[in-house]
């Protein structure tokens, strides 16, 4: 079996990712974009789950565009455009056509990443995001935007062994922040 390479801040779990393309209804043909990619494990299943996908990869971390062009090349994964930079900036600059479906997995400059997707009428987008700020401020912004959808709270506690017995040891929690186009506009509820 090949070993996802690894970047520091990743790579996103595996039941994370699940729960996270499970809301971003793939289907193929789609442009996908993965925003703050890191090692590329999100779009890697995402392409195991629909192999027509058009996905870009957006990473401002050099570090993180060579990790995943390698996980990219050892998962065989087709029909992926790898951009390095500013996220905002790449999708004003060279996302032409639509964006179906967005992935966001890092926080630097967010506003202005979900501002250029919903001027580009994105049809869904997924924030994952640890820290509790980040999720108001995402929130927030997607309510003002008319994406806010839904807030998950996920917890992942994996079985470890103790004194030869099992017990359960939880991973950090995360907020999986759904937005869709057209979502009712808040009202400030």
């Amino acid at each position: 079996m090949t070993e996802l390479l690894r970047v520091s801040g990743g790579p996103t779990k595996p039941e994370i990712i699940a729960v996270s393309l499970s809301k971003l209804d793939l289907k193929d043909g789609c442009n996908f974009f993965d925003i703050g990619c890191g090692t590329g494990a999100v779009s890697i299943e995402a392409y195991r789950m629909v192999h027509d996908l058009k996905i870009h990869a957006i990473d401002a971390r050099d570090e993180a565009i060579e990790v995943a062009r390698k996980n990219f090349d050892s998962f065989n994964v087709g029909n992926v455009t790898i951009h390095s930079g500013e996220s905002s900036e790449i999708l004003e600059t060279q996302a032409s056509g639509s964006i179906d479906c967005a992935f966001i997995g890092g926080s630097k400059n967010i506003a202005r990443v979900l501002e250029v997707l919903a001027e580009k009428k994105v049809g869904s987008v997924v924030v994952n995001a640890v820290r509790i700020e980040t999720v108001v401020n995402v929130i927030n912004k997607m309510k003002e935007l008319g994406l806010f959808d839904e807030v998950l709270h996920l917890i992942v506690s994996r079985g470890v062994a103790l004194t030869g017995e099992t017990m359960f040891k939880p991973e950090n929690p995360v907020y999986i922040i759904v937005g869709r186009s057209g979502a009712k506009k808040s009202n400030g509820d």
